[in-house]
């Protein structure tokens, strides 16, 4: 490759390569072939290891899939077993000594644009541009970083950026672990070096070819149809032309509609022709029967909205010729042929030559395996739709036939399986998933807009895609991918992050994370599909999720994310730092990772905001979905500490020792533009809580109060902002202080239901703003719920004391004050123009005074209803909601009911009663007033 090949950000390896002698892990081969052919013969040996075996997420599959899809040692589809002669070798070859480092504390940005990064999908990715900086700040040239759950490899290509721009000091290693046998595949794609991609393109457009000769004639179509361009510019439906009977076009895609039945007469319709409005480029709510004229509609929501009756879909019986079974399915027509002829596109309506084609593909036999959509030993999983899978009980069901045995033909024919990169790569855009919305033909002809991210959806319009035709459309990117030269410096292994066992102790320099967040994705289910075709499934017993379908719940979530931080801080070195990116809405799922942090062992040492410009569907869809996400940075304790704490163990001074180290490890000075910004970690509420829990972990008691610690940081540290310094960090800070104009607001530390109200009217009173802006600020503010409060969402607590700007009527005052003032383009708009309520939308802002009292009567009602519970329960109620208690002894005390507070009261723990004066003085007057 020449140099002029060379993308930006990589570096060509001209050692590594299949024409001369390579060197890996201290060992020289003749060329890349010897040293494959070399450790996969030392791989094989160890499958016949039944103890090998047993380590922990080791994939299900059989081992020549394992040893075909390897590369060894850079690359094993099940756990690398030369991950400790990694480290071994690393250790010999590395010049310098990492320096002590403090928190990273930038706020991250990063792209999810580019046509490399977007060569392979996946459900989640970190943008290589918001890690790299993170190498930077943590690590030094020459050490080793591991990512535990690496998905499709984004880490190793930020090390290889940072690799770069230190060409001449020892590289950085990184090794990549994943559970998931695709996500490691690809993975492997991103952070190696192809040898002779030229040669391999060639192959791969070759198979191609080949393939399309082989099965040309179940995509080709009579040219009848009309021009694109000139069909979108049309307000009203073109003909089908007559035209020569042997003129055909090569199918690019054909859009396929459910078919429904009406509930008043019975009678059948696709949904394509009674609900879209394909040249307004529109799709109705609520539209009439085709042969009774009654309304009807497909979701329940616009039943009453309508009125309308609700539709359900036809079925048919089908045989299924892999399965050898005839099976009950939804029934689908197909209803709009895209197409190319002579260089051009073109569209049309099927003819009857169409569903013949159609018709004789569904008898063909494709050579797959057929494994069932089974989890658990039940049907399905999490992404389970009833009225959405009827008849998908195996994978090979989310592809019409004869995408199958096209996709399985082109399989078949790609012997090496670098090769079907290319097939997993456009897996879901050619399975029945890939949706059609007609109301973005207008915008550049985007209606094709893929599957929805995070589930297993088959919509009621969808489109199926000429998978020649579209996997030689990604060749292109695929050769730029292939062309990057990534030095090997990468090594990924397929197992659980629960038990890296092949690892030393105390051997890794950093470690990035960006882990499975609760019930966020159902990662090994929605693999299903990619894991498929390369033949090897995840092992899902040790997968970190919250699964109803699989009976894990928040709490086998933590203990899963505690193995895995555990292992975590047993390979990282003493003082060495651990970053996690975190994404969840619910700030349940935010305190366990805070105890998981803990437990293993780790200090939280500051909290940053990471945003990667664009969103997931999903993100970009629903309203109370979080868009930005958070960076965690914690480090493991030194040896240092670790030994003066166990001398000072239990005393005031092992806690002074603690805070002094603890404080070294923070950001001294952080500043945006000309604002000051509070670090809260090094306030005194925070530094009480690190001190706390670096006890509790440790099995020691604690020797100070809140109050002693209080006083304490006073009498030992210069307090500056209402944050503390060592000596020489304040130095540094009063230089940079006066640099500033204004310091940023102290924020109020949430702990309860009621500092949460305090906290939401606190943002919202100044600047209305969406669930997504808010989010954010309120994970990284909150301290943890008291003990004996319900924790709520935000969610929650938005939707009992705020009101929501949906985009209907006119703009809110609160919302309009906000825009007109802070937007030039804004202002002088009346409260009903559209630009001003698209902007206002989806806006939570403080009620009205004049109009709160109906907002209270709302939340009251809720409460009540809570504590309604509370009357009802037998035990003492350990955790329950507070403001749930207040409203229903102050209704009890108004009813005069005062044996309900009694016996309320006797069920929350006496430290709660006592402490609150207003259950205290309701409790204590109702006792009085029943004489007891």
């Amino acid at each position: 490759m020449s140099k002029e090949m060379k993308l930006p950000g990589f570096d060509i390896d001209l050692k590594n390569n299949s024409h001369g002698p390579v060197t890996c892990l201290g060992m020289e081969f003749e060329n890349d072939e010897d040293r494959r052919d070399h450790f996969t013969e030392l791989l094989r040996e160890k499958l016949k290891n039944p103890e090998f075996r047993e380590i922990e997420g080791f994939p299900i599959g059989e081992d020549e899939d394992i040893l075909a899809l390897s590369d060894p040692p850079y690359y094993t589809a099940c756990p690398n077993p030369f991950l400790d002669q990694i480290v071994i070798d690393s250790a010999n070859n590395k010049k310098r000594k990492q320096d002590s480092k403090t928190a990273f504390s930038d706020d991250l940005t990063g792209s999810k644009h580019g046509r490399i990064y977007n060569v392979h999908t996946y459900h989640t990715k970190v943008p290589p541009e918001a890690i790299a900086p993170l190498i930077k700040h943590y690590t030094e040239p020459g050490d080793i970083i591991i990512d535990p759950f690496a998905g499709t490899g984004m880490t190793a290509v930020a090390v290889a950026q940072c690799n770069e721009e230190n060409i001449s000091e020892q590289p950085r290693r990184v090794i990549l672990n994943e559970l998931s046998p695709i996500a490691s595949y690809i993975a492997s794609h991103y952070s190696h070096s192809i040898e002779r991609p030229n040669n391999l393109i060639k192959s791969l457009e070759e198979k191609i070819e080949s393939t399309f000769e082989d099965c040309k004639k179940y995509y080709r179509t009579l040219h009848n149809g009309w021009p694109a361009n000139i069909a979108r510019s049309q307000k009203v439906k073109p003909q089908n032309r007559d035209c020569s009977p042997d003129e055909y076009g090569v199918i690019i895609y054909t859009v396929w509609s459910d078919v429904y039945v009406c509930p008043e007469c019975g009678e059948e319709f696709t949904y394509w022709e009674e609900a879209v409005k394909l040249f307004h480029c529109q799709v109705l709510d609520v539209f009439k029967c085709p042969t009774c004229s009654v309304n009807l509609c497909k979701e329940p929501k616009f039943v009453k909205k309508g009125p309308a009756q609700l539709i359900e879909r036809a079925t048919e019986t089908w045989f299924d010729p892999i399965v050898k079974s005839a099976l009950l399915r939804h029934k689908r027509k197909p209803v709009l042929i895209s197409y190319e002829y002579g260089g051009k596109r073109y569209e049309k309506y099927p003819s009857q030559e169409d569903f013949d084609i159609i018709s004789s593909s569904d008898t063909l036999y494709s050579d797959v395996e057929a494994v069932p959509m089974i989890f658990k030993g039940e049907a399905w999983g999490d992404t389970w739709r009833a009225g959405v899978h009827l008849g998908v009980t195996h994978v090979h069901h989310f592809y019409t036939n004869r995408n199958l045995y096209a996709m399985a033909l082109l399989r078949n024919k790609l012997k090496n399986r670098k090769l079907w990169f290319a097939l997993t790569s456009a897996a879901l855009r050619l399975s029945k998933m890939n949706r059609y919305m007609p109301q973005h033909r207008g915008n550049r002809s985007r209606e094709v807009v893929g599957p929805l991210s995070g589930t297993l959806y088959i919509p009621a319009i969808g489109i199926e895609v000429n998978p020649i035709q579209y996997i030689k459309s990604k060749i292109k990117d695929i050769k730029k991918l292939w062309e990057h030269s990534f030095p090997n410096n990468s090594f990924c292994s397929t197992q659980s992050a629960t038990n890296i066992s092949q690892l030393p102790d105390s051997s890794i320099d950093y470690v990035f994370m960006d882990p499975p967040f609760g019930a966020n994705l159902f990662y090994s289910e929605l693999n299903f599909l990619w894991e498929w075709w390369i033949g090897l499934f995840s092992n899902r017993s040790p997968e970190a999720i919250i699964s109803p379908a699989m009976n894990k719940s928040i709490y086998d979530y933590k203990s899963l994310m505690g193995l895995a931080l555990k292992e975590c801080v047993r390979v990282l070195k003493s003082g060495a730092w651990l970053t996690m990116e975190f994404h969840n809405s619910k700030n349940v799922v935010w305190t366990a990772i805070n105890e998981a942090l803990q437990a293993a062992g780790l200090v939280v040492a500051d909290v940053r905001v990471m945003d990667k410009k664009k969103g997931t569907t999903k993100q970009l869809t629903f309203s109370n979905s979080v868009k930005q996400d958070l960076i965690i940075s914690a480090y493991k304790p030194n040896g240092g500490l670790e030994e003066r704490f166990i001398q000072k163990a239990g005393t005031e001074d092992g806690a002074w020792e603690f805070v002094r180290t603890h404080l070294s490890q923070l950001p001294v000075f952080v500043s945006k533009g000309q604002k000051l910004e509070i670090l809260a970690e090094r306030q005194n509420f925070l530094l009480y809580d690190r001190m706390v829990a670096f006890h509790v972990q440790r099995g020691v008691s604690i020797p100070l109060s809140s109050a002693e610690f209080y006083n304490g940081l006073i009498q030992r540290f210069s307090e500056r902002d209402g944050m503390f310094f060592l000596p020489d960090q304040v130095v540094e800070y009063d230089k940079k202080r006066i640099t500033v104009r204004e310091i940023e607001q102290l924020s109020l530390f949430i702990t309860d239901e009621n500092s949460a109200r305090q906290w939401l009217r606190e943002r919202l009173g100044d600047k209305p703003q969406s669930f997504q802006e808010l989010h954010p600020q309120f994970i990284r503010d909150i301290g943890g719920w008291s003990k004996n409060e319900k924790s709520l969402e935000l969610s929650t607590l938005l939707e009992q004391n705020f009101l929501c700007f949906l985009g209907e009527g006119n703009v809110p005052e609160q919302i309009h004050a906000y825009l007109s003032s802070n937007w030039k383009d804004m202002r002088n708009l009346e409260k009903d123009d559209p630009v001003l309520k698209a902007k206002a939308k989806d806006r939570w802002y403080v009620p009205d005074p004049n109009k709160a009292g109906d907002l209270e009567k709302l939340r009251e009602k809720v409460l009540l209803k809570e504590f309604e519970e509370y009357k009802q329960a037998k035990k003492k109620l350990k955790v329950f909601r507070l403001e749930a208690v207040r409203a229903g002894f102050k209704k009890a005390w108004q009813d005069k009911d005062y044996a309900v507070i009694v016996k309320v009261a006797e069920k929350i723990p006496n430290k709660i009663l006592e402490e609150d004066p207003k259950l205290l003085m309701w409790y204590d007057q109702s006792v009085t007033r029943i004489g007891d």
